[in-house]
């Protein structure tokens, strides 16, 4: 069955503040291999202007995806998860996300479409930090594929 479209403006509890730290910024840089000095040497950083050391344009990827979390587990939209594939990310920033900051994330459901027996949902995270100022803006486009025809459900 179709996802419901009137759940489309729905919008959860912000999540518990995250303590972003210098160490999971400088793991995260590793494994994704971005050897930007920003991410791993304050001095660096501070040199660009910023504070302390900034997180890559993905951190927040971990984040928004937690966040998201309420809405999959959301009985009365009735997403099947085990059908769920990440179909796309975007990131829209007021600010690079540092060491120290404590960010919370709200979720909306921005849209719901069907396209080929497959759902689409578009999640959209607004993560601020602990003066409420706007950090960034997460854009996640997750898609339930259609049972098969063989009658999976």
């Amino acid at each position: 069955m179709p996802l419901d479209p009137s759940f489309i403006g729905r919008t959860y509890p912000p999540t518990e503040p995250y303590e972003v730290g210098r160490e999971k910024i400088r793991e995260f840089a590793a494994a994704i291999g971005d050897a930007n000095p920003a991410y791993t040497d304050a001095e660096a950083a501070k040199a660009l202007g910023h504070p302390d050391v900034i997180a890559p344009p993905t951190f927040p990827f971990m984040l928004s995806f937690r966040a998201a979390a309420q809405v999959v587990n959301d009985p009365e939209l009735g997403l099947d998860y085990s059908r769920v594939v990440h179909g796309d990310q975007k990131f829209a920033y007021t600010r690079p996300v540092r060491a120290g900051d404590r960010l919370s994330v709200t979720v909306s459901i921005d849209a719901i479409k069907s396209l080929a027996g497959n759902d689409v949902l578009t999640v959209r995270g607004e993560v601020g930090d602990a003066s409420g100022e706007h950090v960034v803006t997460s854009i996640m486009t997750l898609v339930a594929r259609a049972a098969d025809e063989a009658g999976e459900e």
